[in-house]
């Protein structure tokens, strides 16, 4: 018999019985014949507490269980975690379990209970946590309080000991629109279809016509050779550079829905770089603050995508300005050949904008620069308020003067040939991936 006394509980049936037997024997004083029914619960209670005790610590290992949980967690979605417990007892055992999950996530209530679970059944339990911070996360002990059918005594098993999961950018996301478009369903994902305009494609091989091919890209001489109709293959222009930039300063910091622009940002970018690696271009990265901070050549080898990764997962912001003049003279001296530069930034005026734009102007000269920055979302309801008073007139005012200046932004860079994004958080993705097509479509880079 395996007696640790750490892990006996008594139960409510237990105590309930207790105090009848105290009951009956405090009124068997007065009333003699109540004495004889209180000795014989005495001891059918004493009895039935041991068989209690032999049922449930006869066997070494009554439950076996575990939490199946992901090697890692994806940022900001929902992640299925499944609890099992299986009842290796020969009777009928009532369940509780409670799952002991990271701290982060200030989860209390992760309990449910069975009255009856069949021997040698296995019964499955299953909820989900949405993480809202990359990083290590510390799962604790599953807790699993077994009862027999008299009820007096729980057991507790503690099963699925102590394990740490880290938390990567949003892995689910990049597999959802990479499956998305392999299946052709970008459409059903808010992701447009883009007429191409003009012949920026890239020769392939040469093939027999089948019906439905273009008669202006049949090869005569090929033709002539064959004996049959022959045409030129052509495929989208491919190994092109595209760079996604994050910036880290204390502008990014900002909240939205639980999670930080740059954990929006740093989402947008592993799917963007994923979608690019899929179309045979090379992605890179770049993320800088007050310094730059991480630098990875653009590549389009298969181990790319880790490698984001890897480097994504370890990015933090910081309460610092950012450092345009920096990031502008090291893409100008570092990147030579013409490459997509899609920079995720964010402002708080046209002022602060207009002080970063001369370095935007110098990137846009050598290369095809996307700046994307986002909408102020928490001024909207503001903005469509009804005023009651003075103060509420002027905060509505100051309010649509700073979403004012955000399209203003969008109009100043487009007058420079610059081309833009002024998006929310929760559209990033969608946003990114559709100006990325956009310029492939039309051959801009």
């Amino acid at each position: 018999m395996n007696l640790k006394w750490n892990s006996i509980f008594l139960s409510r049936r237990f105590f309930v019985c207790c105090i009848v037997l105290i009951f009956l024997f405090v009124f068997s004083y007065p009333i003699q014949w109540l004495y004889i029914i209180a000795i014989f619960c005495f001891f059918l209670f004493t009895g039935l507490l041991l068989v209690d005790f032999f049922l449930l610590y006869s066997r070494r290992q009554g439950v076996v269980g575990e939490r199946i949980c992901p090697s890692r967690l994806s940022n900001g979605d929902d992640n299925e975690i499944l609890v099992s417990v299986q009842n290796k007892y020969a009777f009928p055992m009532g369940l509780k379990v409670i799952d002991e999950v990271p701290i982060q996530f200030q989860a209390r209530s992760l309990n449910w209970d069975r009255s009856i679970v069949a021997p040698g059944k296995t019964d499955l339990f299953n909820y989900t946590l949405r993480p809202t911070k990359r990083g290590e996360y510390d799962f604790g002990v599953l807790n699993v309080f077994v009862t027999s059918p008299i009820k007096f005594v729980v057991r507790r098993y503690r099963l699925s000991q102590n394990v740490k999961v880290p938390v990567y950018p949003s892995f689910l996301q990049m597999r959802k629109y990479e499956i998305a478009a392999f299946t052709n369903n970008l459409e059903e994902l808010g992701i447009k279809k883009i007429r191409r305009i003009g012949q920026t494609l890239e020769f392939e091989q040469i093939k027999e016509y089948v019906q439905g091919d273009d008669p202006r890209n049949i090869n005569w001489k090929a033709t002539a050779r064959k004996n049959e109709l022959m045409v030129n293959q052509f495929v989208e222009e491919r190994s092109q550079p595209v760079y996604t930039i994050l910036d880290k300063g204390r502008l990014m910091r900002m909240p939205f829905d639980g999670l930080t622009l740059v954990d929006y940002v740093i989402n947008a970018a592993l799917v963007i770089s994923n979608i690019a690696l899929k179309k045979q271009d090379k992605a890179g990265l770049i993320t800088f603050g007050n310094k730059l901070s991480t630098v990875l050549l653009a590549e389009k080898k298969p181990s790319q995508i880790y490698k984001i990764q890897e480097v994504l997962y370890n990015q933090r912001s910081k309460y610092l300005e950012s450092n345009f003049e920096l990031l502008s003279s090291f893409v100008l001296r570092r990147i030579r050949q013409r490459s997509l530069l899609l920079l995720y930034t964010n402002f708080e005026s046209f002022s602060s904008f207009k002080r970063q734009l001369p370095y935007f102007r110098t990137l846009a000269r050598r290369h095809l620069l996307v700046v994307i920055f986002f909408e102020n979302t928490g001024l909207k309801s503001l903005i469509e308020s009804n005023p009651e008073n003075t103060g509420e007139v002027y905060q509505q005012i100051i309010a649509e003067k700073s979403n004012y200046e955000k399209v203003m932004i969008s109009k100043e860079l487009k007058k420079y040939g610059i081309f833009s994004i002024l998006t929310t958080p929760s559209a990033l993705t969608i946003d990114s991936i559709n100006k990325y097509l956009e310029i492939k479509a039309r051959g801009m880079l």
